[in-house]
């Protein structure tokens, strides 16, 4: 009886400290994809003098488990007042192309929804409504 008692004991402490673990590593790849994808942004504008036609779908960049990325025209209206979701894509063919706006946003609620914008913001925050193109809102941190 003691045996198995100390067992749940550990048990209990060890589950939740996994589960935190597997929870910051996911979020870990989840900003490794957003850095590829500014990279590659960076490039397309080296090329092309601008971020209009880039399409993120092409890219073969997976976003990992409970998370999804959402590219953006950082000039259209819709995006920088609703977040992600919400604006014209790169690709579109009225996109300005000037600037940009990476949403990963996750289903996971106690995890990170992060933002990165061709202008520097970097922010995080654990309510996806609060993630909009100008900062993460009530509760949000630098990354």
């Amino acid at each position: 009886m003691v045996v198995v008692s100390i067992i749940a004991i550990i048990a209990a402490i060890a589950i939740p400290s996994y589960q935190a673990y597997v929870r910051r590593s996911v979020a870990a790849q989840a900003l490794q994809g957003m850095q590829q994808i500014a990279a590659l942004l960076e490039r397309h504008k080296a090329r092309n003098f601008g971020y209009q036609g880039f399409d993120l779908t092409a890219q073969g960049i997976a976003a990992p488990q409970t998370y999804n990325f959402d590219l953006k025209d950082g000039a259209d209206a819709t995006t920088a007042a609703k977040g992600a979701g919400n604006g014209k894509l790169l690709s579109a063919s009225d996109a300005s192309g000037r600037s940009w706006v990476l949403y990963s946003s996750t289903t996971d609620s106690q995890n990170y929804n992060f933002l990165m914008t061709s202008t520097g913001i970097r922010c995080k925050n654990k309510t996806a409504a609060n993630v909009i193109s100008t900062g993460c809102g009530t509760g949000g941190e630098p990354w």
